[in-house]
């Protein structure tokens, strides 16, 4: 026998019974990893992310009965872990993370395992430092769209119920992601 389906556990969650908590924990598996993974590049902070996700995961166990199956659980949920990433980010304290003390332009620490890297593969890091830099400074908004259509790999479709905004404005945001995106490289490029 297959796998149970989102469907089959939430029902068993809903009922109340001793493997209630059991089937909610199958469903935190299958999507613990895809949201966090999402939540990251979005937020641009691994620790972000985890908060996020675990936030979510908990609201969303506190909220199961509400869920109408209108869109798929993962939906659902990610739309939960947007709202308390926003809720989070407003009320973020003062003494910030790594990420946010390298986008207020402080350097971060040197990996001194890299002393005997080749060449190419410290390039290939300062680009990805630099691509990642760029990306977070990417407006939210956009910055999401682009996550979830070139790192997750989402269809236009799945963007658009996901975040619950037309496809049209899916499209455009990933547009205008992608270029802002570019120039932001183009001017971290620029600055080296």
């Amino acid at each position: 026998m297959g796998e149970p389906s989102d469907q089959q556990l939430i029902s068993d969650a809903l009922r109340g019974t001793a493997d209630s908590a059991e089937a909610f924990d199958l469903l935190v598996l299958r999507y613990q990893d895809r949201l966090v993974h999402s939540l990251e590049h979005s937020l641009g902070s691994r620790e972000d992310a985890l908060d996020a996700a675990q936030q979510a995961f908990l609201l969303a166990w506190q909220q199961l009965s509400k869920f109408r199956g209108d869109s798929g659980f993962y939906s659902w949920l990610y739309r939960i872990a947007r709202n308390a990433a926003i809720s989070s980010v407003r009320r973020r304290r003062p003494a910030g993370s790594l990420d946010q003390l390298t986008e207020a332009g402080l350097a971060e620490p040197v990996d001194q395992g890299t002393a005997g890297t080749t060449g190419a593969a410290l390039e290939l890091d300062e680009e990805v430092q630099r691509l990642r830099q760029a990306l977070r400074q990417v407006p939210q908004d956009f910055r999401e769209v682009l996550v979830l259509k070139d790192i997750d790999e989402m269809s236009y479709e799945q963007i658009s119920e996901l975040l619950g905004i037309p496809l049209g404005t899916v499209r455009s945001r990933l547009f205008r992601a992608r270029q802002d995106l570019l120039d932001r490289m183009q001017r971290l490029e620029r600055d080296q």
